[in-house]
């Protein structure tokens, strides 16, 4: 017996070439590129331009709590390690003349000729005119260490420290003088201005004043106070090197100069993120820095 037909279905294909060509016009349309990143330079602009705009309070606040952090990690790069309460009250009654507390009055002498330092490589960092020479560094240090004189006066080590902080090889005594000028003559020539960026050049003329070590204490403050005044001076932030890098900024000087200067290529860029933090959260929150 024949098996019974089945009787005919009708099937409604879906609508399929109007999706297709959809998807053919969305996979012909270029993608959107990304945002390109802002050089440097732009962020600096841009927040040289929204530190303006968030007004005198909020510009003196961030200073102080820039200028503590500076100090704190500067000179615990160097081994010394300030409480929260000596810088502040260093630095928060920096017009006063003494400290309440008589204990701490010496370390608060410390941080604010630290502070000195610092206002005085901002300040040079816009005299465009004035040289960059020999002079420049033994001010730094005579700032750091007044009762060294004068300018004329001022001496450079006479031997090679048994116990020293930084262990790569110091220059002898003798040859001080002359390879300090070589870095500034180096610093100068306007080949290594043509061929090299603001920041390798701050960070070179760091790296190699750091290992000739002029000075038989603070040479480390004076080589990286003189590396962040040439960069201020090329419209850049400071590079404050954090003390948790202590132990590869130590490698950094016993290797070669690219490394120093991709540390100090970092520490730029942290700077920058602090601060744009910190406005971001001022902008939408009414933010207050807190020192």
């Amino acid at each position: 017996m024949a098996a019974k037909a089945s009787p005919k279905t009708s099937r409604k294909e879906p609508a399929q070439p109007a999706a297709r060509s959809k998807r053919k016009l969305a996979a012909a349309l270029p993608a959107e590129p990304p945002p390109k990143p802002l050089t440097l330079e732009e962020r600096v602009a841009k927040l040289e331009e929204r530190l303006i705009a968030a007004g005198p309070d909020f510009q003196k606040a961030y200073r102080d709590s820039l200028d503590m952090s500076w100090i704190y990690h500067d000179s615990a790069l160097e081994g010394s390690v300030y409480t929260g309460q000596e810088l502040k009250a260093a630095i928060e009654d920096a017009a006063a003349p003494l400290v309440t507390d008589s204990s701490i009055q010496p370390i608060c002498e410390e941080i604010r000729r630290h502070r000195e330092a610092l206002d005085y490589i901002r300040d040079y960092a816009t005299k465009k005119r004035q040289p960059i020479n020999v002079d420049v560094v033994k001010k730094i240090y005579l700032i750091l260490h007044p009762e060294e004189g004068d300018i004329k006066t001022v001496k450079y080590r006479k031997d090679i420290p048994q116990h020293r902080l930084y262990f790569h090889e110091y220059a002898p005594p003798d040859k001080i003088t002359y390879k300090v000028r070589q870095i500034l003559d180096w610093t100068n020539d306007p080949e290594t201005r043509r061929t090299r960026s603001a920041v390798r050049i701050a960070a070179r003329a760091h790296y190699d004043l750091l290992r000739v070590f002029p000075f038989a204490t603070d040479s480390g403050k004076v080589a990286r106070l003189f590396m962040n005044l040439l960069l201020l001076r090329s419209g850049y932030p400071p590079a404050i090197v954090h003390s948790t890098e202590r132990q590869r900024y130590y490698e950094a000087l016993k290797g070669s100069s690219a490394a120093m200067t991709q540390i100090v290529h970092e520490a730029i860029e942290n700077n920058l993120g602090s601060v744009e933090k910190l406005l971001e959260m001022h902008e939408s929150k009414g933010y207050t820095v807190r020192v």
